[in-house]
């Protein structure tokens, strides 16, 4: 192989950062590389990414191997004893271009390898301004990172540090540019979105954030937020939820479980009824909006009893598209001190919670396909086009990378169908995206 090539594993802060690995060792002069971005939520997050280094190391006998990512800031001895990597760099580093121009050697030892720097002593987030990213239709920008809340579970603030947002004018202006290029979507991204601002100035929220884009970048049609903290919605977000159609009627809440004893044992800052409430709240304000959420399965003390609250509350919050994380002690956390439930007993549980979660959101699709009605879709390079509560569609003859309007016309496994009814106006995303989609054939 020539040049450089990014493995992506984890959340969709990885996808926006991922691009910026890339520029950054592109721009230092790397060449014939291969960069792993790493997730470190589960322990077996981070055997995926151990995995994924030997098959590049298999596929690519003489490739430079360079791992960063949470995995490689929490675990950089991990990494650096491997045979097959040649450098570890921390997520600090990672975005810039110093950090690849000062690489070791081939063959070096493994602490020459590791350059992981104190995420700690990290206090601010620079803005990355990019021009595409690669292989997706829509545009990821990195707000915040970080987070400054010590669920017991969790071990991304050892990797991510401490929260830091970007200041309001930079996100701006890196909207405004991907919208330049032919994004017609862009996506909010962070480690703890909901905590933006509290660092910067005049404390601005996420919500001051959302509107302040939609207000200056006219031209944006479809803004989404990533992953959040129900708790912490602020009332400007709300009015957004309720009243701006450029918002998209979808949210991915940080639920983590059903009961409220292990909600408390995990050091949640929300309650199973503010959950639920929330839901109500928002379906009361715009009918039809859809919530995925990530819940976790096998918490030390959990309970039969407290897992079942955990099936319901998929009911009671209807939530349409579930993650599901089999509980795995994480080196630091509390948690992984408290009482551990049997490893057959975790899968288990987990397996039952995937297989309410996908009875949710088959009814979701059977009552999207049964209503039929016509929506705006971005479609992606896959042909899959994605509804603006972000349900799955394909329609044949779709413009890949477009807006389009797409008729519901039933279901196909775990996506609808549909037929186009209106040609979009306008152009893909520009030469720059374009020229990466057609590298890869990537979704997004």
């Amino acid at each position: 192989m020539s040049g450089v090539r990014v493995l992506t594993l984890g959340c969709r802060l990885n996808t926006f950062e991922s691009e910026t690995m890339r520029r950054a060792a592109e721009t230092a002069g790397l060449n014939n590389a291969i960069l792993v971005n790493t997730c470190a939520v589960t322990a077996d997050a981070v055997r995926q990414a151990r995995q994924t280094i030997r098959r590049a190391r298999r596929d690519n006998p003489h490739a430079r191997i360079v791992v960063s990512g949470c995995a490689a800031q929490v675990e950089p001895e991990t990494f650096a004893a491997m045979a097959e990597v040649d450098a570890v760099i921390g997520n600090d580093g990672k975005g810039r271009a110093e950090s690849y121009r000062s690489l070791p050697d081939f063959g070096v030892s493994e602490s020459e390898k590791i350059r992981v720097n104190d995420i700690m002593a990290v206090r601010e987030t620079a803005p990355q301004m990019i021009e595409a990213v690669e292989g997706h239709a829509r545009a990821f920008v990195q707000v915040q990172n970080g987070c400054d809340h010590r669920c017991t579970f969790c071990v991304i603030p050892h990797g991510r540090g401490n929260s830091r947002s970007v200041p309001m004018g930079a996100v701006v202006d890196q909207i405004a540019r991907l919208v330049g290029n032919g994004y017609r979507e862009a996506v909010i991204t962070g480690v703890d979105a909901t905590s933006y601002g509290a660092d910067l100035p005049g404390k601005p929220s996420l919500g001051t954030l959302a509107a302040t884009i939609l207000r200056q970048v006219p031209e944006l049609e479809r803004l989404r937020l990533s992953s959040i903290d129900s708790v912490e919605v602020d009332e400007t977000l709300m009015g957004l939820i309720a009243d701006e159609p450029r918002f998209m009627p979808h949210l991915h809440l940080s639920l983590q479980h059903g009961d409220d004893m292990i909600l408390k044992r995990m050091k949640r800052r929300h309650s199973r009824e503010d959950a639920i409430r929330f839901c109500e709240t928002v379906r009361a304000l715009r009918p039809g909006f859809a919530f995925g959420a990530d819940l976790i399965a096998g918490f030390p003390t959990e309970t039969e009893e407290m897992f079942a609250r955990s099936l319901d509350i998929i009911d009671d919050c209807g939530i349409a598209f579930t993650h599901v994380f089999p509980y795995s002690p994480r080196t630091g956390t509390p948690a992984a001190r408290m009482p551990q439930l049997d490893r057959g007993l975790v899968k288990e549980r987990a397996a039952r919670l995937r297989q309410k979660a996908r009875q949710s959101q088959d009814a979701h699709l059977d009552a999207m396909a049964r209503d039929g009605g016509t929506h705006s879709v971005l479609v992606e390079f896959s042909g899959v086009a994605r509804t603006e509560n972000f349900t799955p569609v394909v329609a044949a003859n779709a413009p890949r990378g477009q807006m389009a309007r797409i008729r519901v016309t039933g279901r196909d496994g775990e996506r609808l169908t549909g037929e186009l009814v209106h040609e979009p106006a306008g152009e893909a995303p520009g030469k720059a995206a374009l020229g990466s989609f057609a590298r890869t054939g990537m979704t997004g």
